[in-house]
């Protein structure tokens, strides 16, 4: 068997949860090399999780002939331009989400990753795990879809946080929001489109508004979306300094309703499914992790040419929900567009 070798780009944290414990599951998967911005970074994370190869700079690592495919997890406003160079190099790419730093950069990867016929997917993870796939099985129960809520709350512990950084493609939206967007056009009918939004934009300095009007990070956002056939659908998005890590959504159909709660983490999740009044479903996640599940996925669409649910093009309808949201509420979308 040919081993998928697996270069990361950077020394995120979320690297060890999303790739390289999940690696160690996935026997036809190796993480090879590490790239940072300087040497001696990427020896000494190297040389912590046993990577074999460590490089001072990104570009070496994408030159390495050795190297199959990457993982993108660096600050939101570097995924669309690392994935681009990946791509240009050869390199298939696992990119974390967002996808881009908005619509128009999201087209730009989904195009030049179509030409290349390499495997480029976002990094939606919760997608690929079984409970998932139920949670899908269970709205086709419930009749036609009516209203979708969704709410998701992650805990950032320091406002310096780069979460927080408008430059850095910062905001709610972008990190939790990105999540429940992507699960509403899941269980949705159709495509969604936006139409109403509500923020509370972050301010680094209080007392003064951000350089341009409109460029400032969401430390929450409040969405309304419309469906064809009448259905609509909610979601807000926050970042917590000290509450709780939350990732709900709940579905009404014309015959009953469900809750799923944890969908980020679906391994930890529990379902529960009403319908005409009796309990329709009562279950838990089980088995692998959601990242685990993802990188099998992603390993088996390289191999096999077995197509994934979160393409690059699928990322850009994302990218534009989350640019509409912005406007609607009176900011900026991340990166260099205008209004």
């Amino acid at each position: 068997m040919d081993l998928l070798r697996i270069g990361v780009l950077g020394t995120a944290r979320i690297s060890a949860t999303a790739l390289l414990g999940p690696a160690a599951s996935v026997p036809e998967v190796i993480v090879a090399a590490v790239a940072a911005r300087d040497q001696s970074r990427a020896e000494a994370y190297a040389e912590q999780h046993e990577i074999p190869v460590a490089y001072g700079g990104y570009e070496a690592l994408l030159a390495d002939p050795d190297i199959d495919a990457v993982y993108n997890p660096l600050p939101n406003s570097l995924h669309g331009p690392w994935t681009l160079r990946a791509i240009a190099a050869g390199k298939h790419v696992l990119c974390e989400k967002p996808f881009a730093s908005n619509a128009a950069e999201a087209a730009q990867v989904a195009d030049a990753a179509a030409a290349s016929g390499l495997v480029v997917m976002e990094a939606m993870h919760y997608r690929y795990h079984p409970l998932i796939r139920r949670l899908r099985e269970l709205v086709g129960e419930l009749g036609p879809v009516r209203h979708i809520q969704c709410w998701t709350s992650f805990v950032i512990g320091s406002e310096e946080d780069i979460r927080y950084d408008y430059d850095l493609g910062g905001g709610a939206l972008m990190d939790g929001g990105c999540y429940a967007l992507d699960c509403l056009r899941l269980l949705g009918p159709g495509e969604p489109e936006v139409t109403a939004a509500l923020a509370d934009p972050y301010q680094r300095v209080p007392g003064r508004g951000p350089d341009r009007a409109g460029a400032a990070a969401d430390r929450a956002m409040a969405v309304r979306l419309a469906f064809a056939d009448d259905a609509t659908a909610w979601f807000e998005s926050a970042f917590t300094l000290d509450g709780e890590f939350r990732a709900d959504v709940h579905v009404s159909g014309q015959y009953g309703h469900l809750w799923l709660r944890d969908f980020i983490r679906a391994h930890r999740g529990h379902l529960v499914a009403i319908r005409n009044g009796s309990v329709l479903a009562d279950e838990r996640g089980a088995g692998d992790t959601t990242y685990t599940e993802q990188l099998r996925a992603f390993a088996a669409a390289i191999a096999s040419g077995i197509p994934v649910p979160t393409s690059a093009a699928h990322a850009v309808t994302t990218m534009r929900l989350i640019d509409d949201a912005y406007r609607a509420a009176g900011l900026l979308p991340r990166g260099r567009v205008t209004r």
